[in-house]
C-alpha cells in the first residue's frame, strides 16, 4: 500500500503537509537518491532524505498521536529558530526522538495563553484550515472608549485589508476606567486578527490571552512557559473535529493521580529554564544564594527557649 510522500514525511513530524509539499516543490526532498515531485507516492520502504538528512518513517500503525497544551507566555515567539535570538515557543517542549512537535497555529510575540502542540502534522494541518471553523476564545483587554455601536459593528463585520473578519461572540467582563476586558471567539486564525479588529474600532489592544482551543480550554493549574500531555479524550475529540480516525494508545498513565505534571515541578522547570536563558544571554553564570550566617550561641539558646 502506497502513501502520499508528504503524508508519510508529516507523519514523521517534518512539518504540516503544506510545509513539506513546498520543500518538494523546493527540490530538498529525494527518494532512493532521485529528486522528489509532487504527487509521489512512497511504501514507506525507501530511503527518504529531506536536505540530505535521512529520514526516519514508521507505518501509521505504529504511530502514536501526542498532543500538548502550552500556556504561552508574552515575549516568546512562534517560530523554532528566532534572527533576533528571542527565545521561542518550542525552547521549554520535551525532546522526542524520531518525531518533532507541531504547532497548531500561532500567537504573536504579545499574545499570551493557549497553544497546541502536536507530534501529527496531518493532525495539525486540519486544525489550522478554515473549513473545520473550530471557534479560539480571547480574554482582551482595551484601552479607549467603547460604546454598543462598536460593539455591534465587531459582531456584524468589519472590513479589513485582507477581507471581511468579525467576532463570533463578544461579551463584557468588567474593567475600570478607560481598561475594559471582553471574551470574544473566532473561527479562523488569521495574522493578529483580534488586535487588528479592536484597532480598526480605534481603541487598543493592552492584553491577550487566549483561553480555549475548540473544547480545549487552558488549564488553570498551568503556570506560564509549563506544558501539559492531552489524555487520550481529548486528543480523539480533535481528531473528530477534523475527521480523522481515532487514537487507541496514549502516552498519558490513565491511572495517574493527577492529570497534569505536578505545579510545583513545572515551576521549578520553568524557573530552571528561564535563568538558563539568562545565563546564556549575559554570559555570566547564575548567582549562587549567600550562604546563611551561623547562629551565635545566644540566639540558638532564645530560639530553644521559644520552642
Amino acid at each position: 500500500m502506497t502513501e502520499k510522500l508528504q503524508k508519510v514525511l508529516a507523519r514523521a513530524g517534518k512539518g504540516s503537509r503544506r510545509e513539506i509539499e513546498a520543500l518538494i516543490s523546493q527540490g530538498r526532498v529525494s527518494v532512493n537518491g532521485n529528486v522528489a515531485h509532487l504527487g509521489d507516492r512512497v511504501t514507506g520502504n525507501e530511503q527518504i532524505r529531506v536536505d540530505g538528512h535521512s529520514v526516519e518513517t514508521q507505518p501509521q500503525a505504529e504511530i502514536i498521536c501526542r498532543v500538548l497544551a502550552y500556556h504561552k507566555p508574552e515575549g516568546e515567539v512562534s517560530t523554532r529558530k528566532d534572527p533576533e535570538g528571542r527565545p521561542t515557543v518550542f525552547d521549554r517542549l520535551p525532546k522526542l526522538q524520531g518525531a518533532r512537535w507541531v504547532a497548531v497555529g500561532r500567537l504573536d510575540v504579545n499574545t499570551s495563553g493557549l497553544l497546541l502542540f502536536t507530534t501529527d502534522g496531518e493532525l495539525a494541518n486540519r486544525l489550522m484550515h478554515p473549513r473545520h471553523e473550530i471557534d479560539r476564545e480571547y480574554a482582551v483587554r482595551v484601552f479607549g472608549e467603547v460604546d454598543e455601536a462598536m460593539l455591534q459593528r465587531l459582531r456584524k463585520g468589519v472590513m479589513l485589508e485582507d477581507g471581511m473578519a468579525r467576532f463570533e461572540t463578544l461579551k463584557y467582563s468588567g474593567g475600570e476606567g478607560m481598561n475594559h476586558w471582553f471574551h470574544v471567539t473566532l473561527k479562523e486564525g488569521r495574522n493578529r486578527e483580534v488586535r487588528r479588529l479592536w484597532e480598526s474600532q480605534g481603541v487598543q489592544v493592552s492584553r491577550l490571552i487566549r483561553v480555549r482551543y475548540g473544547k480545549i480550554e487552558l488549564p488553570r493549574t498551568l503556570p506560564r512557559g509549563g506544558w501539559a500531555e492531552m489524555p487520550l479524550e481529548q486528543v480523539n475529540y480533535l481528531r473528530r473535529e477534523v475527521g480523522l480516525a481515532p487514537e487507541e494508545q496514549s502516552k498519558v498513565d490513565v491511572h495517574a493521580t493527577e492529570r497534569y505534571k505536578q505545579v510545583a515541578q513545572i515551576r521549578k522547570a520553568v524557573r530552571k529554564h528561564n535563568s538558563r536563558m539568562k545565563s546564556a544571554g549575559t554570559g555570566a553564570a547564575p548567582k549562587k544564594p549567600a550562604p546563611a550566617r551561623p547562629r551565635s550561641t545566644t540566639q540558638r539558646q532564645k530560639r530553644k527557649t521559644r520552642m
